[in-house]
């Protein structure tokens, strides 16, 4: 119970921040703007969601609130699977944190790294999708207005700037809380878990430069929940116990 609180305590700042940027693209961002940049199931809005996405500082749960709003308002399922890839492995604090603790090369590596692979999933997921009929391209072809996402919501594009602000805070912290809160203590629940059983030394014994340490680091660190700057003393740690800088990586 007390590791779920002190990663609630953790978390909570990123996550409200996500829900608030969901709310601001929900009520300030034209809907014209997915539809024009990231509704087509192709190349183009793959990498427009993947260079929106690098530099928000949002962690992997907070990216969740953010990128449900994205595909609600028209995103494709390529371009939200590239915007979720992208946000959680870097942002511009981390980029700065990165340097300051490891140097240039990590500082420049990394979001090249989250760029790359973003690229990789939206494409694939474009091309696994792209015959399913209720891709969010059609759903970007109707009116905003028909959606069901807007079915308790007024035309946010005839608000004024008050009524916009609070259009966004009651779609960030009910509607959107409403939807996600129940997988978001699942996975708190399962987090604190493995924090708990997973010893801090284990990582230490993957000392070697070779693709076996690689594969094992990654199939037991991504389960594991480790904000984007929070895992840069973690990994200068690992890296003074002997891990490669590419395993660290």
């Amino acid at each position: 119970m007390d590791e779920v609180l002190h990663m609630i305590n953790e978390m909570s700042p990123y996550l409200l921040l996500g829900f608030l940027f969901a709310g601001i693209l929900h009520s300030f961002v034209p809907a014209q703007f997915y539809s024009r940049y990231l509704a087509g199931a192709d190349f183009r809005s793959v990498l427009y969601a993947a260079m929106m996405g690098v530099p928000l500082p949002l962690c992997s749960c907070g990216v969740l609130p953010t990128a449900m709003s994205l595909h609600k308002e028209g995103a494709s399922k390529g371009a939200t699977t590239s915007f979720l890839i992208a946000t959680p492995q870097t942002g511009v604090d981390s980029i700065a944190a990165t340097y300051s603790l490891m140097g240039l090369a990590f500082a420049v590596i990394r979001p090249i790294a989250a760029l790359v692979t973003a690229l990789f999933g939206g494409v694939l997921t474009n091309a696994f999708t792209r015959n399913d009929k209720d891709d969010t391209m059609t759903d970007a072809a109707q009116p905003v207005e028909d959606c069901h996402c807007h079915d308790n919501a007024k035309d946010v594009a005839q608000m004024s700037f008050i009524d916009k602000c609070i259009e966004a805070l009651r779609y960030a912290y009910i509607d959107m809380i409403s939807e996600i809160g129940k997988w978001l203590v699942i996975g708190l629940v399962i987090a604190a878990l493995i924090t708990v059983f997973v010893p801090n030394d284990f990582f230490a014994v993957f000392a070697g430069n070779s693709w076996l340490s690689m594969l094992l680091v990654l199939l037991i660190s991504v389960p594991m929940y480790i904000c984007a700057t929070g895992s840069i003393p973690i990994a200068v740690a690992l890296m003074l116990k002997g891990l490669s800088p590419g395993t660290a990586l």
